[in-house]
């Protein structure tokens, strides 16, 4: 497997919370879901990617060759998008396209405008100039998300991209996704951070799983369907099946959880079925089996 981005050792101390230590392999070609709860840490490995803040041990190789986030070489290269206020709020879109044109050499400001258009938001770049404070958190993430688009990269790092956009905003968005890859032809990747997947699971090929700053599984989103499933039956047979299930939700009625497929037909001699897990499903039930063996 090619990889745009590896990671060896990384980690960042803060005083409550400590990321790591993180060894990945991102692949090349693919869009990678961090997925995790709030505070998982998410956002801190995908500042530390992005040179926002300094790690405090390990290492990190962007596209096979270099280990500095701040050559120009690299940072052309990278669309990074924050969750939140990476713009100054008392700039306009206008602003912002300044400051892109001075900072990128591949920014295109019709491509911007046109972008801004697609997503229903006002690019100022001939009108009166709103500033950001004055628009609502779905439109910065807008504008922010046409600013990167309308740069040419080959890896975009995004922190939650879906947040604060409303459900048709986001299946717009994960259409973009796959749009930027397919014009890449295998050479263009994604990485982007969500706590809840449901509306961007189109949009995910790898998924990395967090929790209190260390990765509990990853892999391609298609191979862990395939290791994990979800099991349901009346509750009266949950006491026969319990030492199988990894997390679970029960009722007086009914049982659901996860488990490992090659556990599925022990599991139908007692009577429950199971089948592939949703990457809704697979997270919410590794992320609760996490907290269980914390």
């Amino acid at each position: 497997m090619d990889s745009i981005l590896t990671t060896k050792g990384l980690i960042k101390k803060y005083n409550k919370f400590t990321l790591g230590e993180i060894d990945l392999e991102i692949p090349k070609g693919f869009a990678t879901a961090l997925i995790g709860a709030n505070g998982a840490g998410k956002t801190t490995l995908i500042d530390t990617l992005c040179g926002v803040i300094r790690k405090t041990e390990g290492e990190v190789t962007y596209f096979g060759k270099h280990n500095d986030i701040d050559l120009p070489e690299v940072r052309e290269r990278i669309g990074y998008c924050a969750s939140n206020e990476f713009f100054p709020q008392g700039w306009s879109a206008k602003d912002i396209a300044m400051s892109m044109e001075l900072a990128f050499e591949s920014f295109n400001r019709e491509k911007f405008r046109s972008l801004c258009e697609q997503l229903d938001v006002d690019s100022d770049i001939t009108k009166k100039p709103k500033p950001m404070y004055k628009q609502s958190d779905g439109n910065r993430m807008r504008i922010s998300l046409a600013a990167v688009f309308a740069r040419e990269t080959d890896l975009l790092i995004l922190d939650e991209p879906g947040s604060s956009l409303d459900p048709l905003m986001r299946d717009r968005l994960c259409d973009r996704l796959r749009e930027y890859l397919d014009d890449g032809d295998g050479e263009k990747s994604i990485i982007f951070s969500t706590h809840n997947i449901a509306d961007m699971e189109n949009a995910a090929d790898y998924a990395i799983f967090m929790d209190k700053g260390k990765i509990i599984e990853q892999g391609f989103v298609e191979e862990l369907k395939e290791k994990y499933m979800i099991a349901h039956g009346a509750a009266e047979d949950y006491d026969n099946a319990k030492h199988l299930l990894m997390s679970h939700n029960k009722n007086r009625t009914v049982f659901e959880g996860l488990i490992l497929a090659e556990n599925a037909e022990e599991l139908a001699k007692l009577g429950v079925d199971s089948e592939a897990p949703t990457l809704q499903q697979l997270s919410i039930g590794l992320l609760k089996y996490a907290e269980e063996i914390r």
